[in-house]
């Protein structure tokens, strides 16, 4: 089925994608607003488009992309596959097979691969981005899922959630080349282009953990007091923020790394996962279980909350285009179908 248009891309609307906008319109913002507190504001997005997407309405999980490619990268979990998706023609190119019980999914456009973390083989499958074929696969752990690459060593660091180990590849040779003991089950894991350091959640410790990778040593923990769960995390390097979503009580904390305490808490929707962030707009988003999407400014090192309402079911994964600022949220089960919602600041 060709994806529907809207502006010059998304011009012919049938039927049933009238019907979605619609809902997202006019009936969504009536759910959230019932369900938000009396001081929160609507988001700020205007629906764009519902692509549909193949496969079954199975989970989805970690999305990445290449924006001078106009290519984005999608784990149908549920599936085992991986949906490669133009975000200029708005519409899926291929689908990667055979990535079993796929969790994380990386772009690194330098090197023109995408991985993913295989976690029903516990594996990494390196793809070429523009075959977009499987060119490798690796040991990823016990249990692999977030991911996160140091460009100065061609290292890919990979959390093996519950081996409570970090796993580290050599993507020059695709070998697993270390395995960092945690002492913990761990959330995901970040590149930090200023310290050059990769930072990961252990979320039974509640503490972030800071690895050099010229060494593949352990810097320093970090506790975080008032997190549960911390398991989502993104650094935004010119604030010198990071931000931990906690899904054991649904809080987002904001640490500054300039001092590694957290300076701000706020609550957002049930079960916070996926994080992104638009740092041409300032704006950061948190994706959730419950599909309650949370929108906040970063100014410098300040934040402010500036819009929650609900999005979509198990709207707990989002990508932002840095060139068009459009959001991406894959919904397992829209009517019975999965589908790719497409949303734009208002």
């Amino acid at each position: 089925m060709k994806p529907l248009r809207h502006s010059r891309r998304f011009r012919s609307l049938t039927g049933a994608a009238l019907l979605a906008a619609f809902i997202v319109h006019v009936l969504l913002p009536r759910v959230a607003a019932a369900a938000e507190p009396d001081n929160a504001t609507p988001l700020p997005l205007q629906h764009v488009a519902d692509i549909p997407m193949p496969g079954r309405t199975s989970r989805f999980d970690y999305e990445s992309g290449d924006p001078e490619r106009h290519l984005l990268m999608i784990a149908h979990l549920g599936d085992g596959e991986v949906v490669a998706f133009d975000t200029h023609d708005a519409r899926v190119i291929s689908t990667i097979k055979n990535v079993s019980a796929v969790h994380g999914v990386l772009v690194v456009p330098e090197l023109s691969r995408v991985f993913a973390s295989a976690t029903g083989t516990n594996e990494i499958v390196a793809i070429d981005e523009k075959t977009l074929t499987v060119v490798a696969r690796m040991p990823g752990g016990a249990y692999p899922d977030g991911m996160a690459y140091a460009p100065d060593v061609h290292k890919l660091y990979v959390s093996d959630e519950t081996g409570k180990t970090e796993t580290v590849i050599d993507v020059s040779s695709n070998r697993r080349v270390k395995t960092i003991a945690l002492n913990g089950d761990v959330g995901n894991t970040q590149y930090d282009p200023v310290s050059r350091h990769i930072f990961v959640n252990v979320q039974t410790r509640r503490q972030l953990i800071e690895i050099d990778p010229s060494t593949d040593t352990i810097v320093t923990r970090i506790d975080l007091p008032g997190a549960e769960g911390n398991h989502g995390l993104l650094i935004v390097p010119p604030s010198r923020l990071a931000f931990v979503a906690c899904q054991g009580n649904n809080r987002l904390l904001v640490l500054d790394m300039h001092t590694m305490r957290v300076s701000q808490s706020f609550d957002v929707g049930q079960h916070p996962d996926v994080l992104a962030f638009d740092a041409s707009e300032h704006t950061l988003y948190v994706a959730g279980e419950a599909g309650v999407v949370s929108m906040f400014r970063v100014e410098g090192s300040h934040v402010t909350k500036v819009g929650e309402g609900h999005l979509g079911p198990n709207a707990h994964v989002v990508y932002v285009d840095a060139l068009t600022h459009r959001s991406y949220f894959p919904l397992k089960d829209v009517d019975g179908h999965p589908l790719l919602r497409v949303m734009a600041p208002r």
